[in-house]
């Protein structure tokens, strides 16, 4: 096996201290090298927690002045993303991008003109449960899709970043419903879009799916995809509030399937950076076209709930 690939993590906020720092232990494929972070204290924080090598820098900048690294790590806000992105495409490396990809579906496309070497995370697509579901999924035919996701987000205590729950969870939603059937979403009608929760319903190439996201309630996540007669193909649930009890005891000194879906997520980085390939890794055009469903729900929102048609969207072209 080749030696482990050096990354360098952007972001030292509740991402890299409950997700990222477990996730380093669960895989041999990527070591820690440096961090950055505009907030002194919790860079230094994250760097003494990841190990003794492991170098706190006060902005990529200087991070990639340093060098060292096969790979950077962005779990910055989305508004440094695309500003970010670059900076580490200049220096030749792979860069791999935490949801949302960018502030909207502009941004997104900016991304998307780095070219090959922007990755997006979508650490959903490596949940045991989400996989189970899409490997049951017909290759073909109507299929109609409900996903929803909800926590509460004064558990999760960021640190800066309070973004709506349409950015949040939003993503996630609208990458599982186009990796679980394979499909593109060709309509999107908001039904409710606030602060704390949203209600859409999509339109796709195979036919519907609702979203539905929450910031404040008690976690649970669900899956279920029919067909066009109602019957159930698959379904997958995870989380609520006997859940967690149970987990508590039955997953004690276990990981997190947080930190479990993100190593997962780095090793099919790895792959990428070492010359090989990865079939779930979302790419740049799945960031763009996910973001244009987002702000096609807004639009709706904005217009009384009235159907959004999207069409295919563009990348910009890079100069």
């Amino acid at each position: 096996m080749s030696e482990p690939i050096r990354i360098g993590l952007v972001g030292c906020g509740r991402l890299a201290e409950l997700g990222y720092l477990p996730a380093l232990t669960l895989t041999d494929r990527v070591r820690l090298v440096a961090v950055a972070d505009p907030d002194g204290r919790r860079c230094g924080s994250i760097a003494r927690a990841a190990g003794a090598d492991v170098r706190p820098h006060g902005d990529l900048e200087t991070m990639l002045d340093a060098g060292d690294l096969d790979a950077v790590v962005l779990a910055s806000p989305a508004s440094a993303h695309v500003a970010d992105a670059t900076a580490a495409v200049a220096a030749s490396l792979p860069v791999l991008v935490e949801k949302p990809p960018a502030p909207d579906a502009a941004g997104a496309a900016t991304l998307a003109a780095l070219g090959g070497d922007v990755h997006l995370g979508f650490n959903r697509r490596f949940d045991p449960g989400a996989r189970r579901v899409r490997d049951a999924v017909p290759a073909e035919g109507p299929v109609a899709i409900d996903v929803a996701i909800q926590y509460r987000r004064a558990s999760w205590n960021a640190h800066t970043v309070c973004d709506d729950v349409l950015s949040d969870l939003g993503p996630h939603l609208v990458d599982w419903v186009r990796w679980l059937a394979g499909q593109e979403v060709v309509g999107v009608q908001a039904h409710e879009v606030s602060s704390d929760r949203a209600s859409v319903r999509l339109t796709t190439t195979r036919g519907t799916a609702t979203l539905t996201a929450s910031a404040d309630r008690f976690h649970a996540e669900s899956i279920e995809v029919v067909d066009v007669t109602g019957a159930s193909i698959a379904r997958h649930s995870a989380g609520g509030l006997v859940a967690a009890v149970t987990d508590r005891v039955l997953r004690r000194n276990q990981p997190h399937p947080l930190a479990e879906s993100l190593a997962a997520q780095l090793d099919a980085f790895a792959d990428v950076v070492d010359g090989g390939s990865s079939a779930d890794l979302a790419t740049t055009v799945d960031g763009l076209r996910t973001m244009s469903a987002i702000d096609a729900a807004r639009t709706s929102a904005a217009a009384g709930s009235r159907r959004v048609d999207i069409h295919e969207p563009r990348e910009q072209t890079s100069c």
